[in-house]
């Protein structure tokens, strides 16, 4: 058998130790039509080559890929190459600092060692693709690595905090979890002295440090539906609370989860909580939807949104104070429009 014949083998081998937990010696060999002596060769010759390939004895033993420092670069088939490539690309223009240029780096020695087929097939991709993301907040890598640790080994952590009303204060909190919008980066976690749950922007943080405290992780609300709510209300002057006529997935697919909350309401309705600095900017939001509504609170976002079907309508030429003209979805001055509530017309 020729040294192209036993490579070819040997990572084909590495593949299906890749792919499945645990591969028997006689599986192997049946795979690759050799024996178990010739299988057992192979996988010496991976081990020499850094991958730590474990083998167990007796009746059902086997052999399994393990865990390494000294892994050489992992074999990928062409789907897994390209969707490596295109994240690596993507995450050169993530949240993290230091996280771009690594990942430029990695895709450079990825690149060195994709066949040119794959190559070209990635620089593809590349080329005809542009990235539209507005502007994000950028968070220390070691902050993140910080967080991470004392999330998985339930310690306090303590760290300097910029609250909304700029004051700089001391805080140590019980960490459980991390969420990321894509822009911005969150931690949830139990503020100590209030005794609370609490969202924080890790932007926001400095000097943060574990302590030696553990704590016991008992129960806790879900932390990406917290964070959310979060987000999506604690921030703004005015918070929204409408029903859209229309399903929740429709609406979700209209409003992103770090700008509303969408809440399953029944016969067709569900709602949607939504908040803002200003009322007018509120009822043009909703309004944009193109959906029937009504809204719940608060009662001012009626008028701003009879105020801006009133503009609309001036601007489409119509007589100004002439009734029936509204923007679809909010209601005129004393006309309800389908599904929309008029002024007075819900407590």
């Amino acid at each position: 058998m020729t040294v192209e014949a036993t490579t070819e083998r040997v990572l084909r081998m590495l593949a299906l130790l890749q792919r499945r937990s645990s591969w028997t010696a006689d599986e192997l060999a049946a795979e690759f039509g050799v024996t178990a002596r010739c299988v057992r060769r192979d996988v010496q010759r991976l081990r020499t080559l850094g991958y730590p390939v474990h083998g167990t004895s007796g009746v059902g033993g086997g052999y399994r890929l393990g865990a390494g420092t000294r892994l050489p670069p992992l074999l990928l088939d062409d789907e897994e190459a390209i969707a490596t490539a295109v994240s690596l690309r993507l995450a050169s223009g993530g949240t993290v600092a230091g996280a771009g240029e690594a990942a430029l780096r990695a895709l450079t020695k990825l690149d060195q060692v994709m066949p040119a087929r794959l190559r070209a097939e990635v620089r593809a991709v590349h080329g005809a693709t542009d990235t539209l993301i507005g502007p994000v907040v950028e968070i220390d890598a070691e902050l993140l690595v910080t967080l991470a640790r004392a999330c998985r080994d339930a310690v306090r952590v303590r760290f300097r905090y910029a609250g909304r009303d700029g004051a700089d204060r001391e805080r140590t909190v019980e960490p459980i979890r991390m969420v990321t919008t894509g822009r911005r980066w969150y931690l949830m976690a139990r503020d100590v002295d209030r005794d609370d749950w609490r969202t924080f922007r890790l932007d926001r943080m400095r000097d943060a440090v574990t302590t030696t405290w553990r704590f016991r992780l008992g129960e806790h609300p879900d932390p990406v539906a917290f964070v959310q709510r979060s987000v999506t209300g604690a921030p703004y002057r005015y918070l929204a609370r409408v029903r859209v006529h229309a399903p929740s997935e429709r609406v979700r697919e209209l409003v992103p989860p770090q700008v509303g909350r969408v809440e399953d309401d029944g016969d067709g309705w569900c709602l949607l909580v939504v908040g803002g600095e200003t009322l007018d900017w509120l009822a043009a939001h909703i309004a944009r939807l193109g959906l029937d509504v009504q809204v719940l609170e608060p009662p001012e976002l009626r008028q701003a949104a009879a105020q801006l079907a009133h503009r609309l309508a001036a601007m489409a030429g119509a007589a100004p104070g002439s009734p029936g003209v509204a923007a679809p979805g909010v209601a005129a001055p004393g006309v309800a429009a389908p599904g929309v509530a008029a002024p007075g017309d819900v407590a």
